[in-house]
């Protein structure tokens, strides 16, 4: 018999039970996605396949210190983070625990213990040593265990998915807190220009009612618009600390070091490649083809899917509870028994057999069970095709806010232009004498206004492409060919 079992229990080694493995067969879901994307696609990037190196060689090309040394911040301060990688020990302890379950367990054994007892006389002392080993061995007939084993490990493989979702998910939400930062900055420069030249406005009205040139109903007309400038430029100050205050959270930085840092990085990718906005630009996006493709790269999507092959093979471990169980146990004791003054006895016992476990009347409760893993199966499969298609709409999404983005920035930088136009004739006319100080001030606000639209819909693009970042998973495929990637 021990043969027979230790034969068995070879067998259980492989990937299935002895008398076949229950439960279906995973294979991944096919895919329902269309067969290319319906907005207009862009070209780039690098992928960053997981490492620190490549997920940060996206954020890299913005040639902005700060914003490296925030996400750098955030990722090591980050609670999601840790949670994250706390889930992942646990399924990795969950992982080995089920790889070795169908392997033999053996556990040592070591007791002492001193007694005494009287027949009606003196008291006898007795000691007792034991040590010994006990084994027990289940063998996997049904192929229980090796489903438990695919399931954990698809369970492990979701958790480092979801590992690297959430740095992606950081990292874009940081950037994008930066960048909204650096957008209110300009906004405040605007607002300071926009009240500068209501003050101004204000000064030469009032000079010329005193001239009795100008109605006091004129003079009090723009007071109030000087006034409302000032109240707008105290408003958008005051959105610029409150982003701050959002940074300090995210990055667990002390504020005043952020401040320096904000206020003194050398953003050189301002001068080299950004737009006359003061934001910087990415390069531009290299997006497949093919949806399939590119969702592939998504971590959550991975991870719904990992999620999906562990709920299958749940359905083997369900279904292999309702046939029989072996297990093989055995032990071995050497022991020795000391009574009073006599001669120590040594004696060791030993045992070794098998134990067939045939479920027989339950009332229905492993059947049941199978059935709710099965309804879990299928939930499982539902938010895997529903995150798949969303996974999809945000894409889709992004590409369309990038081209409208793109779309409307040319136009509204063609009437930047001709309000600057505007403004320079002006400028020219009051230093020929031909015109007035109040005639450049009022071509300066439209001036004014068209380059705050034009950073507006920068800013806009610029979210569009950390969307579209973190919609397709944070990677991306490389323009070199493989030989030359690193």
């Amino acid at each position: 018999m021990a043969v027979v079992a230790l034969w068995l229990a070879i067998l259980t080694g492989c990937a299935g039970g002895v008398f076949g493995t229950a439960g279906p067969d995973y294979s991944a879901p096919a895919s329902t996605t269309a067969e290319r994307w319906q907005a207009p696609l862009f070209n780039s990037s690098v992928a960053h396949e997981g490492s620190a190196q490549r997920l940060s060689a996206w954020w890299a090309q913005f040639n902005d210190a700060a914003l490296d040394a925030l996400i750098a911040a955030a990722q090591a301060q980050s609670s999601t983070l840790a949670q994250a990688a706390a889930t992942i020990e646990r399924a990795r302890a969950d992982a080995i625990a089920a790889g070795v379950a169908a392997s033999p367990s053996v556990d040592g054994i070591a007791s002492s213990n001193r007694s005494a007892f009287t027949l009606g006389g003196p008291a006898t002392l007795r000691t007792q040593s034991l040590l010994g080993v006990q084994s027990r061995w289940e063998i996997d007939l049904f192929g229980g265990l090796a489903r438990e084993r695919e399931s954990r490990q698809a369970t492990l493989a979701s958790k480092l998915a979801l590992w690297h979702d959430a740095r992606v998910s950081l990292a874009a939400e940081v950037a994008g807190a930066y960048f909204n930062l650096r957008y209110c900055e300009i906004q405040v420069t605007r607002a300071e220009a926009e009240t500068r030249s209501r003050g101004e406005t204000a000064r030469i009205t009032a000079a010329a009612e005193r001239a009795g040139m100008q109605a006091a109903s004129t003079v009090a007309l723009v007071q109030s618009a000087a006034a409302d400038a000032a109240g707008a430029l105290a408003q958008r100050r005051a959105q610029c600390d409150i982003s701050i205050k959002g940074l300090v959270a995210l990055t667990a930085m002390d504020e005043p070091v952020l401040r320096t840092l904000l206020g003194g990085s050398a953003r050189t990718g301002v001068t080299a490649s950004a737009p006359a906005t003061g934001l910087p630009e990415p390069s531009m996006f290299r997006i497949d083809a093919l949806p399939v493709r590119v969702l592939a790269q998504r971590p959550d999507i991975a991870a719904a899917e990992r999620q999906l092959a562990a709920a299958s093979a749940d359905i083997g471990s369900a279904e292999a509870a309702r046939f029989p169980r072996l297990t093989l146990s055995g032990n071995i004791t050497p022991t020795r028994i000391a009574i009073g003054n006599a001669p120590a006895l040594s004696l060791t016992t030993w045992s070794i057999g098998p134990s067939l476990e045939v479920p027989l009347l339950d009332g229905g409760r492993r059947s049941a069970n199978v059935e709710a893993v099965r309804a879990q199966y299928a939930a499982a499969e539902s938010a895997y095709r529903a995150r798949v298609r969303n996974a999809v709409r945000e894409v889709e999404e992004a590409l369309v806010r990038l081209a409208s983005a793109a779309t409307q920035l040319a136009e509204s930088e063609s009437a930047a232009r001709g309000y600057r136009a505007n403004l320079a004739a002006a400028q020219s006319m009051l230093r020929t004498g031909l015109g007035s100080a109040l005639q450049v001030e009022e071509a300066r606000r439209p001036s004014l206004a068209a380059d705050a639209a034009v950073a507006a819909l920068t800013h806009e693009r610029l979210a569009a492409w950390i969307t579209l970042y973190r919609a397709a998973g944070g990677g991306w495929e490389p323009d070199a060919p493989a030989a030359s990637r690193n």
